[in-house]
């Protein structure tokens, strides 16, 4: 099943489920001080040759999705390097920490600091394994099941604006096409989870680029599913919409190494897709 339409029960799962609640404005507490209404524990699934999963019953800010996960790449957890990019998404998070947002993903993603005192780049670590799996796929390798890079860095939660929503993940290799699950512990379905899928759908084409694999498919699966309160209207309006067909991803061919590509070399083509609907982040 088509992936935005997966994502599109999900969220008449969510209001179906609760429609006492939300009537007698019964939502569920959290940090944000924005109720929600959610339930927890679920999977959506997409195989790349169908499209690529950027959801179409609202524009998805694709540019956004780009600088992002550059940024993570580069190791970066800087404002300056989104800004340059035209990207906004972590401000909010940063005011509310001092200006700072601390060693979030790309600080773990690329220098992870062990208690031994070593550092640990994830990201370089599994494109190896990946490449070696990829050369040799009759010769076992011992890293095969264990293609994982992982945020959740407990020694450095408290010093995070905010502890990582989604990771860890892992990479699988098969018949020359890699895969990606992703494990995400709070999903904001309306703006954060079309965002993320886009986000690694990216992330595994990129990967599989460079380590000379097909794009095989994506598991996402999704622990505290949640609709905010301020949003309930918006995704009424969004599942109200038929979805296009799934637009296709360019990536520049030339680039073969993961922190050669920069935003010209990726790009959505026949994006076709509804008008934005507007959402106010619950921070």
């Amino acid at each position: 099943m088509n992936i935005e339409i997966q994502y599109l029960n999900l969220c008449r799962e969510i209001l179906d489920e609760n429609q006492t609640e939300i009537a007698e404005g019964r939502w569920t507490p959290n940090r944000t001080g924005t109720g929600t209404v959610g339930v927890f524990g679920r999977m959506l699934k997409h195989d790349m040759a169908e499209g690529f999963p950027a959801l179409t019953t609202k524009k998805l800010f694709f540019n956004s999705v780009k600088a992002e996960l550059l940024w993570f790449l580069a190791g970066r957890t800087d404002l300056e390097f989104l800004h340059e990019r035209g990207c906004h998404i972590w401000d909010k998070d940063a005011a509310r920490n001092g200006g700072v947002l601390g060693p979030i993903y790309g600080k773990q993603w690329r220098a992870w600091e062990g208690a031994n005192g070593r550092t640990y780049d994830q990201i370089a670590w599994v494109i190896d394994q990946i490449r070696q799996i990829a050369a040799d796929p009759e010769r076992p390798n011992p890293n095969a099941r264990r293609l994982i890079v992982n945020p959740w860095n407990v020694a450095d939660l408290e010093a995070m604006a905010l502890p990582p929503c989604h990771g860890p993940f892992q990479f699988h290799v098969k018949d020359g096409k890699l895969h990606l699950a992703l494990w995400q512990r709070s999903a904001d379905l309306f703006l954060g989870v079309p965002f993320n899928i886009a986000s690694y759908a990216l992330l595994l084409h990129m990967v599989a680029q460079v380590t000379g694999l097909q794009p095989g498919t994506f598991t996402h699966y999704l622990n505290d599913v949640h609709i905010y309160r301020n949003l309930v209207d918006q995704v009424r309006l969004q599942i109200a919409r038929e979805p296009y067909p799934l637009p296709q991803l360019w990536l520049n061919p030339e680039v073969r190494e993961i922190d050669q590509f920069t935003m010209d070399d990726i790009q959505l083509v026949n994006y076709r897709h509804h008008p934005a609907i507007r959402g106010e982040m619950s921070t």
